[in-house]
């Protein structure tokens, strides 16, 4: 599997005061599918490794057309590459078959208390890179 999607609902918390996504919000959109993404592996409480962490590093967004209050959304996660001590996601925000939202992340992996960095656990790497379109 390289492909994840989770199906999202736009709430009023999530629109400015014409009722268009604000712009901001799309990047919380995607942390959830990234979370659920995770959850799907079998990780129950993806935000909280044992000793370890995943912080973004580095983030791009193109907006292309507006999500709407109460649209139905499909956000996508397709892992792209892993290494030991990062992963790398491509993701889209879709309105049916209109494309609305592309962004690429890179997360990397930190020792949860000195938040340093540091290789991810080997099960962990094995599973994502099994998962990899890399």
């Amino acid at each position: 599997m390289s492909n994840f999607d989770m199906v999202a609902r736009v709430y009023i918390e999530d629109t400015d005061a014409g009722g268009i996504v604000y712009y901001a919000n799309y990047l919380r959109f995607m942390e959830r599918a990234r979370t659920e993404f995770f959850r799907h592996l079998g990780y129950r409480k993806p935000a909280l490794f044992d000793g370890f962490q995943f912080v973004v590093r580095d983030v791009s967004v193109r907006y292309l057309k507006p999500a709407f209050l109460d649209d139905e959304i499909n956000v996508s996660v397709v892992l792209r590459g892993v290494s030991k001590f990062a992963f790398e996601m491509n993701q889209e925000i879709h309105r049916f078959d209109e494309r609305l939202v592309s962004g690429f992340v890179k997360s990397v992996c930190v020792e949860e208390k000195t938040k340093r960095l540091t290789k991810m656990p080997d099960q962990l790497f094995e599973l994502l890179k099994s998962h990899s379109i890399q």
